[in-house]
């Protein structure tokens, strides 16, 4: 005979195991009908390859950050679409330049992202049918303009000529150099270059580090790479880089990269808007020095259109900076001839190198590099 006690307890007991199993089976019809969801909103049928599958998220999600700015973005990452295009987009492990800066500036407003690689003919399509958000590096293009919201630039692609020690680096044009063989690392948005049928010949090579072994080796008169590159081999490979490469100062090709998201997309323009401005917070705080592996940068970091230089460290060294990074050629402020060198440090700006104060023209001596950016990023040999 069960007492009474004892019977309210196997009441209990019994109910409870009824109330898990109900709601294990709504969990797996949740989870099934969320999978489905998601197969449909895939335009591709699941062809497109999303990056760090195997190693991991691509883009830090935005736990720390707080989730009320963009409440209609809370609940799933972006989804962006680009192509491979080095040193800007690339597989985890390879210079990605752009994917590191946007998905830096998005982790600092609180949103997620999720990068997408696609073919470059397929990019246009796949933004505009709506299977995307958007992308973290295009250039503008006018059939995109109506559905695709821009930010201002935040970094310019510019192919700069390279050359063996004592080559005419000269030329301002691609047509200047019809027939001449210069190797170019694969990229599919450098396509329409190599499709001109009176420009040069272009020898694609594996990467930037192959671009130069094949021009050391002489088995191509000329390397065109990006400014980028150029600046990374004049910091970090000097002596080598003087004696046997000589560079041009003229971009052969220049254009603005740009984050671009669908004008349908909730919060569209705020997203827009707080981009642009942690773009220039990121200059200001040196996170671009880090991403970029530079060491100067000159732009306009307060907006007063005239340029500044800022370094990627207070401490300077007792000598202006011989090698500065302009991240904006065109379509906004830019260094002229004659100008004075303004500086900016500690939030403060010098209208010239005499002004800095002499605490900043020092360096540390003694224990372990202050500097901790990465600098193997690419690994040219000599």
């Amino acid at each position: 005979m069960i007492r009474p006690g004892n019977r309210l307890l196997v009441w209990f007991l019994v109910c409870s195991f009824v109330f898990f199993v109900v709601a294990v089976i709504v969990e797996e019809f949740a989870l099934f009908d969320s999978e489905e969801e998601m197969q449909r909103d895939d335009a591709s049928g699941g062809v497109f390859q999303q990056e760090g599958a195997a190693d991991g998220p691509v883009s830090a999600t935005a736990s720390r950050m707080a989730r009320g700015d963009h409440p209609a973005l809370t609940s799933r990452q972006l989804r962006l679409v680009s192509t491979t295009w080095p040193p800007f987009i690339d597989a985890p492990g390879k210079p990605r330049f752009a994917l590191e800066l946007v998905d830096a500036a998005l982790e600092r407003m609180g949103i997620g992202a999720q990068a997408i690689v696609l073919d470059e003919g397929e990019l246009s399509s796949a933004l505009l049918n709506g299977a995307f958000d958007g992308s973290a590096a295009v250039w503008k293009d006018e059939a995109r303009e109506g559905s695709m919201l821009y930010s201002k630039p935040y970094l310019e692609n510019r192919l700069i000529l390279v050359g063996r020690g004592g080559s005419d680096v000269s030329a301002t044009s691609l047509s200047g150099l019809a027939g001449i063989r210069i190797a170019l690392a694969d990229g599919h948005a450098y396509a329409e270059m190599a499709e001109q049928t009176d420009g040069p010949v272009f020898i694609r090579s594996d990467s930037d580090e192959d671009s130069v072994a094949k021009l050391l080796d002489g088995e191509v008169d000329y390397a065109l790479m990006d400014d980028l590159v150029v600046q990374y081999l004049i910091s970090k490979h000097g002596e080598e880089a003087r004696s046997r490469l000589v560079f041009g100062t003229a971009p052969l090709l220049n254009r603005s990269l740009h984050l671009a998201v669908r004008r349908s997309l909730p919060d569209a323009d705020s997203i827009i808007s707080r981009f642009d401005a942690e773009v220039r917070a990121m200059m200001a705080d040196r996170t671009y020095h880090r991403l970029l592996l530079l060491d100067w940068i000159r732009t306009d970091v307060d907006g007063d259109g005239l340029v500044e230089n800022l370094p990627h460290a207070n401490r300077t060294g007792p000598d202006p900076p011989e090698h500065i990074y302009e991240l904006f050629l065109s379509g906004g402020p830019s260094m002229e001839p004659g100008m004075a060198q303004r500086f900016y440090l500690d939030g403060d700006i010098y209208e010239d190198w005499s002004a800095v104060p002499v605490q900043y023209k020092t360096l540390d001596s003694g224990g372990p590099d202050p500097d901790p950016r990465t600098v193997n990023t690419f690994s040219f040999v000599w």
